[in-house]
């Protein structure tokens, strides 16, 4: 099945800049809210708001790790909750290789999707990691263990595609 995740173009710019500001000095992260539209053989994602989050949000906060607090994943799990939404965790990784989800974020998604699944009754789960270079995504459309690739990103009249390196490491 074909996965598409729209997002407008000055809401993409704000949370692209949120992730990768001039000189980080930490890994930053974000949360996006989207609608599912599912065809046969198509899901988009709409995006309709973003949640930035800030020092305060993280338990662990590093130039190579975070760790969200425990407050942080209540507030985003209800607000997804209360708008009937798909949760979308968006975070970066500080330099200009290929992006691709570490072995923390990788062995953390494992832990994450299926709590994410359950509580928001089994509503699909996407995950993004971005460099200054290129982005990575993975998609849990049909169960909260096995992802699939996102085929494209829509950022306004823009399209990219996903470097799909971690889907190929999945396991």
């Amino acid at each position: 099945m074909k996965t598409i995740l729209k997002i407008d173009a000055p809401l993409y710019r704000g949370v692209i800049e949120h992730l990768l500001p001039p000189e980080p000095i930490h890994e930053q992260a974000a949360f996006l809210f989207a609608r599912e539209d599912r065809q046969p053989q198509q899901a988009t994602f709409t995006v309709e708001e973003a949640a930035k989050l800030g020092p305060r949000d993280f338990e662990i906060q590093q130039r190579d790790y975070i760790e969200m607090a425990d407050e942080t994943r209540a507030r985003i799990i209800k607000r997804a909750h209360d708008t009937g939404t798909c949760l979308i965790e968006i975070h970066s990784h500080l330099g200009d290789w290929p992006a691709g989800f570490s072995y923390a974020d990788r062995f953390g998604l494992k832990e994450t999707v299926p709590h994410m699944w359950w509580r928001l009754k089994k509503r699909p789960y996407l995950a993004l990691v971005v460099t200054n270079s290129s982005f990575d995504a993975l998609v849990w459309l049909h169960n909260a263990r096995t992802p699939q690739q996102l085929d494209i990103l829509l950022a306004g009249d823009e399209t990219r595609t996903p470097t799909n390196f971690s889907l190929r490491g999945w396991g």
